[in-house]
């Protein structure tokens, strides 16, 4: 990027540096602040582009597979069911593909930026841990807000705690890496935020969070080539805390354990002895979703029944399975993009998987030989994007802004540190 001024280098460099940079704290306060800062560094850097007639940042064959994706949205959404709601999501959508060429432009001007973003997000994590354990043990957190049956910190009434640390650990671990050095003393302090967040995510009780950042650590422990032991030392010493947790306060575990296996049947009461009561998908709610979602994709194979439109359809006999068959999404990922895309949507997903396993499974094979695909820095990030990939569990509505703009932050950091890796092999 090029900028002839300082006002101009102001306007398009240092104010989304800015907003970048503050993203942690915005998603703690919701879509609405987060969103906005993702739109206005796409309209930045677009009208940056028009200015200087320069848009080589977008010829790569990963936007253009995004373009293509995005086309497909907005086609299905205006013959498919059309709805406004369906189009606007479709439409804005855009704004995703750019944003993510954006934050990789600007870490090509000056990736020292990288480190603003990294202390934003331990800060979060800090104060999170310090109000969310306060809540979990006196009964409200610092605001006065108090217990409602689950550990929400500053996400009142919102029950994502264990979302947010969880799917921003893997980049806030990876960062550190790069920001970080193991011999400073505070690197020490940096491993107890580490512990206590995991801690954290199994107090929250929200067990799909707690299933991510597990997931997250088995991927880089097994695939990494200097965090094994680090990862490992962190993994176990969070286990050990939240067993002793457990121990003399259980009520996160009988959520998170105790509660699934009821949900799913696995362990009956003893006034259900007699009853002819069948297992659960995780419980009876998601698996009545699930029913509601493939009978819904059987009559809409191909295109789906549309964006958003699943909370239009599941109230219909034909696919209703009870009266918990209703939600705004199907609570998960796969059984959303077959439903309400079809099988055209779910072939970029496929290509997106199958891309993902050929490089991993290619890193695995390198690693026997001793040798590297990629950086442990990499892997981190890889591990971040892993959990949004994984089929077989409880997911949030896949075009939420929320969950988006957590995703795409993974992704500048590692199409940026591709580039440096093989710029580095020249």
């Amino acid at each position: 990027m090029i900028f002839h001024s300082i006002n101009e280098k102001f306007i398009y460099y240092t104010v989304p540096i800015i907003l970048f940079s503050l993203l942690p704290f915005f998603l703690i306060t919701g879509p609405f602040l987060s969103d906005l800062s993702v739109s206005f560094i796409s309209l930045l850097f677009l009208t940056h582009c028009l200015k200087e007639k320069n848009f080589s940042y977008f010829k790569n064959k990963y936007f253009y597979f995004f373009l293509i994706f995005w086309s497909y949205l907005i086609i299905n959404s205006l013959i498919n069911n059309f709805n406004f709601d369906s189009l606007k999501i479709s439409f804005f959508y855009f704004r995703y593909g750019v944003f993510v060429i954006a934050i990789v432009a600007l870490l090509e001007v000056d990736d020292k930026f990288m480190k603003y973003f990294f202390y934003c997000i331990f800060i979060c994590f800090a104060v999170l841990i310090i109000d969310g354990f306060f809540q979990y043990f006196v009964g409200e957190n610092i605001l006065g807000w108090e217990l409602g049956g689950r550990v929400t910190s500053f996400f009142g009434e919102e029950k994502i705690l264990g979302s947010y640390l969880s799917r921003l650990w893997p980049i806030f671990f990876g960062l550190s890496i790069f920001v970080l050095n193991k011999k400073n003393k505070t690197f020490f302090l940096f491993i107890l935020i580490f512990i206590l967040s995991e801690a954290l995510i199994f107090v929250s009780g929200d067990r799909t969070a707690f299933f991510y950042i597990n997931l997250s650590a088995v991927f880089v422990i097994f695939l990494s080539q200097k965090l094994f032991k680090l990862r490992l030392i962190i993994l176990l010493s969070s286990i050990l805390l939240i067993v002793v947790i457990s121990v003399f306060n259980p009520t996160a575990k009988e959520r998170l354990i105790d509660y699934t296996f009821s949900q799913m049947n696995v362990v009956k009461e003893t006034k259900k002895k007699h009853e002819t009561v069948g297992r659960y998908i995780f419980s009876m709610q998601h698996n009545h979703h699930y029913l509601t979602a493939y009978r819904m994709f059987l009559d809409n194979k191909i295109l789906g029944v549309g964006v958003k439109n699943f909370r239009n359809f599941c109230n219909d006999e034909k696919y209703k399975e009870s009266r918990f068959s209703c939600s705004t999404h199907p609570h998960n990922s796969f059984l959303q993009i077959l439903t309400e895309i079809g099988m055209i949507g779910f072939l970029f997903l496929m290509g997106i998987l199958l891309v993902f396993c050929r490089f991993i499974f290619k890193h695995m094979l390198l690693k026997m030989r001793g040798k590297y695909y990629f950086t442990d820095f990499e892997i981190c990030v890889l591990s971040g994007i892993a959990i949004y990939l994984w089929p077989f569990i409880p997911t949030g509505n896949v075009f939420n802004n929320w969950l988006n703009i957590a995703m795409i932050l993974n992704l500048p950091f590692l199409i940026w540190s591709r580039k440096l890796t093989k710029n580095m092999k020249f």
